[in-house]
């Protein structure tokens, strides 16, 4: 009788060969009448008999030769208790028993860790596991990170690093979310990387330089003029994938730039048909992909696509009144820009290939109709508003400023975003609303000039630059006021206060906010304080703040501040409490 349908008062251990994961296996074939047969197996060969001495359990073997798991004494030093998990059962399969010994080897492994022993593999899965989730909270979209309350932002910085080598303003500065690297960029047209970790410049890689045998045609009888790598003027923005590969430049030669970051070699240009028609003042990578999005002073945004085999142009996106000063994007596929006088911010969702407005500046009648929201002839429109007061108590007027211009813009997550404007105000802004969820009047406070006929006369510090870190709780401000402030945002995004301030003498022409890596504190010497020694470990959080520095605005020379002001870029690491 077959092996399969033995039975004995003591049962015999079956072979794995014998048996699945349901017990025996049972081979039926079809007969021509339609009737079930039983297969008899095929006469064991030598090679079918090794495989099966090969597939024996321990307790079947009669020598301990190989170092399979099977051979390990798995049940060693651990206490089983009779009817537990762990304890031996007649009726089980081999696959049963396999499991429950796994089982028993991963427990054993797991108080050893508990002991203070470590597994390299089991630490990398749990990094991995950490990683994953973190991704999936990310392409949710929505804020997660609360980090505000972690950090003491009323203390000074724990390391403040400053860099100079650019003759002009600084007009962009950018750091690798490795930490490894900071570009800045200059109004006289020159790209620096620096090594981050100890601040020494590495290279200028930016040398315009035309490429040999190859000229643009020009109009007319007119000479032609040479296809050159590189920046012809001032480099106005700067961009970096979320990879480090590609650095993006935005030229007032209406060039857009696409650099090997990691060689500092010139990959392609975008120009002409395919490129802006005006200067370029904004680049953005969209975080997680080779997506570029540009807007420039055409009023129009294009993407362009930088992945290998494709490096080209997409599209170009219309809506802007005036001039586009400030983009940015994370993973989703949209992003935000803001567009100087027209007073507006557009949400725009490219797969869809529609935009959300939303306006700032001032109130206005024919905007209230057009809107259907005319409000009632007793109110006041204008350059004053009420504020204050109560019920039977007096109010004040104050002077409100009207914005004119909106200058700059950061996305905190994929339905919330900060703007600032010339007017002083930094508005946070929802996708569900037309009007700011909340505005901070005077962000930056109000500057003073003396006229010899007006006397002095207040107007406010213009905000020049945001950043938020990325899907959290903290935001920055930059003006000219000599400080870039730290904000903090309510849990529910509704509103945000004052946390901190970091001293910043110039013009502040960008911000960026990203979370260090541990092995970007372990390395950089200048990110401890005096108080912190060297060997002591450093915890991991914080915030590393990059600001780019100037005399002059970005965007034009009607700033000149030269008392103590260096161009060139600073940055400042806040470490957890």
């Amino acid at each position: 009788m077959p092996d399969a349908f033995f039975t004995s008062s003591k049962p015999r251990k079956r072979k794995r060969s014998e048996s699945g994961p349901a017990g025996p296996s049972k081979k039926f074939a079809r007969g021509k009448d339609g009737s079930s047969k039983k297969q008899t197996a095929p006469a064991p060969t030598k090679k079918t008999k090794k495989r099966q001495a090969d597939e024996e359990l321990d307790s079947d073997r009669t020598d301990n030769e190989g170092g399979d798991i099977d051979d390990l004494d798995l049940t060693a030093d651990v206490d089983v208790d009779p009817g537990a998990s762990g304890s031996e059962d007649e009726n089980e399969t081999p696959a049963e028993k396999r499991l429950r010994l796994a089982k028993l080897y991963l427990d054993s492994v797991k108080e050893g860790l508990a002991e203070g022993e470590f597994d390299a593999a089991e630490i990398d899965r749990e990094l991995i596991s950490a990683r994953l989730k973190q991704d999936v909270i990310e392409h949710s979209g929505k804020m997660h990170l609360f980090i505000a309350d972690t950090i003491d932002f009323t203390k000074p910085p724990s390391g403040t690093l400053r860099t100079r080598g650019h003759r002009f303003s600084v007009t962009a500065a950018v750091a690798s979310e490795s930490g490894r690297h900071l570009f800045t960029s200059g109004k006289e047209g020159s790209i620096i990387k620096w090594d981050l970790t100890s601040g020494k410049k590495l290279e200028t890689f930016h040398k315009v330089r035309p490429i040999k045998g190859s000229t643009k045609k020009g109009k007319g009888k007119g000479p032609a003029d040479p296809v050159v790598e590189g920046h012809t003027d001032a480099v106005l923005d700067l961009a970096l994938s979320w990879d480090g590969k590609y650095l993006a430049s935005a030229g007032q030669d209406r060039r857009v730039g696409v650099w090997d970051a990691e060689e500092g070699v010139w990959v392609k240009s975008f120009v002409g048909q395919v490129g802006h028609k005006d200067l370029v003042s904004a680049v953005a990578f969209r975080k997680g992909t080779h997506q570029l999005y540009t807007g420039s002073h055409d009023r129009t945004l294009k993407v362009y696509d930088l992945s290998p085999g494709v490096m080209g142009y997409v599209e170009t996106l219309f809506g802007h009144q005036d001039h586009v000063r400030a983009i940015d994007a994370l993973r989703g596929e949209s992003c935000v820009s803001v567009g100087g006088r027209d007073k507006t911010a557009r949400y725009w969702k490219i797969v869809d290939e529609t935009q959300l407005v939303f306006r700032g500046g001032g109130r206005s009648r024919v905007r209230e109709v057009l809107e259907g929201g005319l409000r009632g002839e007793d109110e006041d429109i204008g350059d004053e508003d009420e504020e204050g007061g109560g019920k039977g108590k007096p109010r004040e007027k104050t002077t409100k400023f009207i914005e004119g211009s909106m200058e700059c813009v950061a996305m905190i997550d994929e339905t919330n975003f900060v703007s600032g404007g010339d007017s002083g105000s930094l508005c946070l802004w929802s996708t569900q609303k037309k009007k700011p969820v909340f505005a901070q009047a005077l962000a930056h406070g109000l500057n003073e000039a003396v006229f010899a006929t007006e006397g002095i006369i207040q107007t406010p510090r213009w905000i020049t630059s945001v950043a938020s870190l990325r899907y959290s709780d903290v935001i920055a401000s930059g003006s000219w006021d000599g400080a870039i402030r730290i904000w903090q945002l309510d849990a529910k995004l509704k509103s945000f206060a004052l946390v901190g301030t970091v001293s910043a003498p110039g013009v502040v022409n960008s911000l960026q906010l990203l979370t260090p890596p541990r092995e970007f504190l372990a390395d950089a010497a200048w990110t401890r304080s005096e108080d912190e020694a060297e060997s002591s470990p450093r915890k991991s959080g914080g915030a590393l703040l990059v600001a780019g520095l100037g005399q002059e605005h970005r965007m034009g020379r009607w700033l000149n501040l030269k008392d103590g002001v260096v161009n060139g870029a600073m940055a400042v690491v806040f470490s957890p409490r």
